[in-house]
Order: structure tokens, then sequence, then C-alpha cells
């Protein structure tokens, strides 16, 4: 097991990751930028170093510095958290080039799950149901207009290289689609400097279900269950639940089945997350891989009573899974509730309250 890990975020999930490395006697250190010299990730590590200063462009998103400061407290391994560098697959190359550990999944994943025309390939290879959709890597609107009539409408304008709901737009008519397409390249563009778009069916009163999946090296696989994420404004989650009250055993049989084939198929390692929509129906869709942690991993913890940070530091160091499939009981239900600081005398604008 590591001696010593460098948290590569701030805030609650900082604080979530030095809290679990403590009960198993790693020392952490904590990455900082100038705003967040005080912050108390940085009180409570057993080490702090600062990587910038306030931008995050210049501290936390900085491959450079991340590694450098990893490499110079002599930390053995890395850990993203989620957001800022925990999807880009530069950090875990940079890391492997120095000899250091990444705490998440080989960049070769990141990289295949973070297309999103690749991993609906990938999905619909396994027999993994996908909706009717098609991407566009032009500005030939006409070309758009001729592939939205073949999937039909309503549809979602999605960017090939998105998440966290940014780059995506409800397109109910046709006549819809030029500005939802103009307005999607340009939030993708400024986003994650990619314009590439993703045209796909829309599904009305479905639910948002994503599966919990674990890897080790030697190929041995573990779900913890469902979690249901359909409160949802803006496409980001409010609320999310487990188990889902709308998933059935023979339902909840078919998901885990399907994220699975799709982690295994892209040789995942670590924990992530398989994303599906599920219609009125009770059929399911493959929507996206998320390659990292989720921030609503605590709902999982909470009824299966184990610790996913835990899992991933003892996946990372290249121990085999600690739990076997037939291991794990679930037990209760829990909720998640975010807590969003927003103006509503503004439209829900981001305030600092």
């Amino acid at each position: 097991m590591f001696r010593k890990l460098l948290i590569a975020n701030r805030g609650e999930i900082a604080l979530r990751i030095l809290r679990t490395c403590r009960e198993m006697g790693i020392a952490t250190v904590a990455a900082y930028s100038d705003a967040d010299r005080d912050a108390l990730h940085v009180r409570r590590a057993d080490e702090a170093v600062r990587i910038g200063p306030a931008p995050p462009a210049q501290s936390y998103l900085c491959l450079e510095a991340v590694v450098e400061a990893s490499r110079r407290t002599g930390a053995e391994a890395v850990h993203p958290g989620y957001g800022f560098l925990a999807e880009n697959p530069e950090l875990p190359e940079m890391c492997s080039a120095v000899g250091i550990a990444f705490v998440g999944p080989p960049a070769s994943a990141i990289r295949l799950m973070a297309d999103k025309a690749a991993a609906r390939e990938l999905a619909a290879s396994l027999g993994v149901p996908v909706l009717p959709g098609a991407a566009i890597t032009s500005h030939d609107d006409a070309a758009a207009r001729e592939l939205a009539a073949g999937i039909g409408f309503p549809l979602i304008v999605k960017a090939l290289a998105g998440g966290g709901g940014r780059g995506m737009r409800f397109v109910l008519a046709p006549e819809q689609l030029p500005g939802a397409l103009g307005s999607a390249r340009r939030e993708a563009r400024a986003a994650f400097g990619d314009e590439r778009l993703l045209l796909e069916r829309a599904v009305t009163g479905g639910r948002h279900i994503e599966v919990q999946v674990l890897f080790d090296a030697l190929g041995c696989a573990v779900h913890l269950g469902e979690r249901d994420c359909s409160v949802q404004r803006r496409y980001q989650k409010i609320i999310e639940e487990s188990p889902s009250p709308a998933v059935s055993p023979e339902l909840r049989e078919r998901l885990v089945a399907a994220a699975l084939a799709i982690t295994r198929a892209a040789r995942y390692v670590n924990a992530g997350t398989v994303e599906f929509l599920v219609d009125r129906a009770g059929e399911f869709y493959f929507l996206e891989m998320n390659t990292r942690l989720q921030v609503e991993h605590g709902v999982t913890e909470l009824v299966t009573g184990l610790d996913v940070v835990e899992l991933q530091l003892r996946i990372a160091a290249g121990e085999p899974l600690p739990v076997k499939q037939h291991d794990i009981r679930f037990s209760g239900h829990a909720i998640e509730c975010r807590i969003y600081a927003e103006d509503p005398a503004r439209g829900y604008l981001p305030s600092s309250g």
C-alpha cells in the first residue's frame, strides 16, 4: 500500500479522500492554490504544497504543477477526486512517466469513454441498447437537419467530449435545431476545446439510472448496485438515491450485466459509473460512462457498508479486490440532496450567497 498520497483537489472531495487515507495509515499531501491556502483540507492534511495562483487553469488544472508537486513531496500516488483533472487522460500518463500511481482508470479507458460516439459504438457492439443518434463533426447544418429528421424529434444535442450538462440542448422541433447547434458548439468549444456534437433521440419522462462498478487489474469485478439520479435541473443532478424505487430485480440484473460488459470491454480498471436512461416502458439505453469517483458515491457506501475510496486505493496499489460479489449485502435506502448556491431572483444563476 502507498505510504504517501497527493490529493489533487479541494473542498469536500479532498476531505473525503483524506479521511480514508487517515484510516488506512496513508500520509496525505494537500495540493492548494493561493485561494485555498487556509482551506480545511490544507489544515487537516499531513503536508500541504502550493501548486499555483488562484485561477484553476494555473493550479488545479495545471498538469505539470500537480505532477511536479507529487514528485517534490515524495508522494507515491495521486488521487484526482472529481472535476478538474479527474478525467484528463494526460494525468495518468504523466504520473506513470515519473513512477507515480494514478488512483483511477488507465488513460486509454478515459479517452475511449470520453468520446460519446466511440462509447456508443462500444455499447452497441456488445448488444447494449443505445438511443438513435449520430455524430456531427462539421458545420454543415443541412446535413445535421437531415440526420435529425432521421432520428426524430424531440432530440438532444450533446457535446461529444462533454459532461456535467454542458453543451447540451433540448430540441423540440426542426426550426429550433440551427440555434441549438450554434449555442451547443460555442459552449462545447469554451468548456472542452472540442466543437463536435452528438444528436440523440430524447426520452421524455425517463429515469436516469447509473451503476457503480469496480474492476481490479486482474479483471475481477463487482457492482455496488444502482443509483437513481432522475431529479435534475439543467441536466445537473439534484437528488440521488439508492436503490432506485423504479428498478425491478429483473431490470436491475439487466442493467448490471450491461454495465459490467461495457466496463470489461473498455479494459477498465478501478471505480467507474455506467449511466443509463430508462424509459416509461422499462426499456433502458446506454448514456455514458464516468471514469472517476462520482459526487454521489456516498449513497452507495451507505447501502453497501463499503468504502469506495478505500477500494480505489487498493486497486491502484495493485491489490486484488478484497470483496467478491456474493460478499456484498445491500441494506436500507440512502438519499443525497445537493445544495446549490443560486439566486432565484436572477433566474437561479450561481451566487456566492
